[in-house]
């Protein structure tokens, strides 16, 4: 069985991380993946206080066993949400988009163990040097807020830049993808993309045929121009998002305005001018199963292709 420091760290059975996916990792889809002996994390999104409270109470009604909250640092809720989880003991916080420097002394105080993604070297020697306890190095290749490195430039020089644990994330869905992640320095994985297939994600049937019906080239990145750029799916909605972006009698304001609420129409409603987050793995999850199967499945294909890579060294 895959054993590795962030097991021991955390407290949990497999190194297996499930991304915060907002408006979609709810409590019931966290509480199935830390139950199976991963970590679920649940994602506050833009949503305020009360509902990542609310989410805590339901996870903690289905499980015992540890997990994690993530933070979007650009929220307008992100400073009561981060008092929040103090007053809630939440065992682990991940935190993206942004510098999360402004929570460490209040989150660390309270016992809480912090673990970023860091898009950049930079980024992870500032957050080793704050306190976290690791970080999630995340590729271009995911879903959602993506920045420019690729998992396999990026955590490689990520490992090389901090005495951390590091979780690669962006891009793996799979055994093989998690056998690389290790081969690279990883010490565990997060996916995103594979557990939107599973039983317990909560999102719109629409939202989880577009995925499992998804070819390898079927993502896009779309919000450069503002400076956050996003990878979903290719649907009416981002092309017609990027050829606003790149014409220049639209401005800023009105690109911003074209994303408000758009990830929860895709979520809740499953509307064609919803957006629909997803990574560039999407093209190799084509069945709906368990959060546990899902953990279960990329750890027994891990292991099997750990104990044969001898082969190759002669």
């Amino acid at each position: 069985m895959i054993k590795t420091p962030i097991c021991e760290l955390l407290g949990i059975e497999y190194p297996v991380f499930q991304g915060g996916m907002a408006w979609i990792a709810d409590g019931v889809l966290a509480a199935a993946v830390s139950e199976a002996g991963g970590l679920g994390i649940i994602a506050a999104g833009n949503a305020p206080a009360d509902y990542v409270r609310e989410q805590i109470h339901i996870l903690r009604q289905r499980t015992q066993k540890p997990f994690g909250v993530n933070v979007m640092l650009l929220s307008p809720f992100a400073d009561e949400v981060a008092e929040m989880l103090v007053e809630e003991k939440v065992p682990v916080v991940t935190t993206g988009a942004g510098n999360p420097s402004k929570y460490m002394k209040q989150w660390l105080g309270a016992g809480i163990k912090v673990i970023p993604v860091v898009p950049s070297v930079a980024m992870t020697k500032l957050v080793t040097r704050v306190g976290a306890c690791a970080v999630i190095a995340e590729g271009g290749e995911s879903g959602g807020h993506v920045g420019d490195l690729t998992t396999m430039a990026l955590v490689p020089q990520v490992c090389d830049a901090t005495n951390l644990p590091v979780i690669a994330a962006g891009g793996i869905a799979d055994g093989r993808g998690m056998a690389a992640a290790f081969m690279l320095g990883a010490v565990g994985v997060q996916m995103g993309t594979r557990f939107l297939a599973a039983y317990e994600c909560n999102i719109h049937p629409t939202y989880k045929e577009k995925i499992l019906k998804a070819k390898d080239i079927d993502t896009m990145v779309t919000g450069k121009r503002l400076g956050h750029p996003v990878r979903s799916l290719k649907t009416s909605f981002a092309r017609d998002y990027i050829k606003k972006e790149y014409d220049s009698t639209v401005s800023d304001e009105e690109l911003e305005q074209l994303g408000v609420g758009v990830l929860r129409l895709a979520v809740q409603e499953g509307a064609e001018n919803g957006c629909y987050l997803s990574g560039q793995i999407a093209g190799m999850v084509n069945k709906e199963e368990s959060a546990a199967d899902i953990v279960k499945d990329v750890c027994q294909g891990a292991e099997t292709i750990l104990k044969g890579a001898s082969q190759w060294v002669k």
